[in-house]
């Protein structure tokens, strides 16, 4: 313990560490009695589940609620198509769960070992990088999800956000843009909006810093080529839904239905305790049999619309109930469900201690590295606010949230021990 000298010591092989501590818990989680056979089927995941096999099966990109409802454009593409390429090889069989399930663990796994590499790249101590991913990966936060693999598409989209917004810093970094390399921003942009188009703000709000920060005569230009890089990556899955619902929307179809499930009469700000009120009678296709006839009988473009309808009909006349469950839905995104008090807790621990770490982090960098940081906590979780929380919609951003703890933890720790370099 004595001077700490040893805190100054990591390097490279302490991602390697990271990653391998998280893989073995997590694979061990999977193969022990606590994780029932049952639940890593390939019929448990849901509506991304339910289209891969659709698709593995009939080649149609359909059928995503209890009963057969038509085409959709619900669960994202990418993700999906890589289960339904599974379930090709491997059957719907207990082994391509269990494919799917180590895909996940090792999502989740790069994730929190990607923490040192930002950390380093953005300007900060590598050790607070390490200890943020070291609770991660030690921690299992999200518990069973991060085994069973429901969705992979949140960690895929935290790796993609962390190498984005080191892209973005090492941009800012230079006195000119190279225009090849823009497109090819905009161009991995665009396939990071195919695991999480709530992404979209973070662009948005780092093209608006970069627009009012640079000084060069060319960053309008460059704005356009780095969107333009979007459109390519977006055309072809755009281009199938306009041709299968004609109808124009960003990526997924769903909003409707997640807006009107977080704001309509007796609603709750939490998904867990909305499947626990209401249980079969929620107004969910994948769980409704009536509300999936409906979407079979209107298509599924006209059910959202009227479900985005009745919520803001909702709203309209309930304005006071719609900003108590947007606060709490705020809260609990920040600080966990008071539904599950002990992951709660723990959630509510990390974020006290990213707050000095996130002040710490402030007054350490320079304007293009506060942005890098605060940007994606300010700006992904705005659509979030406006729907039922569920963990699992934090994890894109929850990584920083690690960061910044760990960061609290590294001044900490100095503060406590006076740690001095040796003379």
């Amino acid at each position: 313990m004595k001077n700490f000298y040893w805190f100054r010591k990591f390097n490279g092989k302490d991602i390697v560490l990271i990653f391998i501590i998280s893989l073995i818990l997590r694979t061990a989680l999977l193969l022990s009695w606590m994780i029932p056979a049952a639940h890593i089927l390939p019929e448990t995941v849901g509506e991304i589940g339910r289209v891969a096999q659709n698709l593995a099966l009939t080649g149609n990109y359909a059928n995503p609620y209890i009963i057969p409802s038509g085409p959709t454009a619900h669960p994202l593409p990418l993700f999906t198509g890589l289960l339904a390429l599974i379930y090709k090889l491997f059957g719907l069989t207990l082994t391509a769960g269990y494919i799917r399930c180590f895909f996940c663990i090792v999502s989740y796994s790069a994730m929190y070992a990607m923490l040192p590499w930002f950390a380093e790249r953005v300007g900060l101590e590598k050790r607070s990088g390490f200890f943020g991913g070291l609770v991660g990966a030690l921690v299992i936060p999200l518990g069973s999800a991060e085994v069973i693999g429901w969705s992979a598409n949140e960690p895929i989209s935290a790796i993609l956000l962390g190498g984005l917004l080191v892209w973005f810093l090492k941009r800012w970094k230079k006195a000119q843009y190279g225009r090849i390399e823009v497109f090819l921003l905009g161009l991995v942009f665009g396939i990071a909006f195919h695991f999480s188009p709530t992404l979209l703000p973070v662009m948005a709000g780092l093209m608006l810093i970069e627009l009012y920060w640079r000084r060069d005569s060319g960053k309008w230009f460059s704005g356009l080529i780095m969107l333009f890089g979007v459109v390519v990556a977006c055309t072809p899955w755009s281009w199938r839904n306009i041709d299968t619902f004609q109808e124009i929307f960003f990526m997924r179809s769903n909003f409707g239905l997640e807006f009107r499930l977080g704001n309509h009469p007796g609603a709750v700000a939490d998904m867990d305790r909305l499947n626990h009120i209401e249980g079969s009678s929620m107004r969910h296709p994948g769980q409704n049999r009536s509300e999936a006839l409906q979407v079979r009988e209107l298509g599924e473009i006209v059910y959202m619309q009227q479900a985005r309808q009745e919520a803001l009909q909702w709203i309209k006349n309930h304005p006071a109930e719609f900003i108590r469950l947007t606060l709490l839905r705020m809260l609990y995104f920040w600080f966990g469900s008071w539904y599950d008090p002990v992951l709660s807790a723990g959630i509510s621990l990390l974020a006290l201690l990213a707050v000095p770490g996130a002040w710490h982090s402030v007054r350490q960098l320079a304007i293009p590295g506060r942005a890098i940081l605060l940007i994606p906590l300010l700006t992904y979780p705005l659509t979030y606010y406006l729907v039922p929380y569920m963990m699992r919609y934090t994890v894109p951003v929850f990584w920083l949230v690690l960061l910044l703890a760990g960061v609290g933890v590294s001044h900490g720790i100095r503060n406590i021990f006076k740690e001095h370099r040796p003379v």
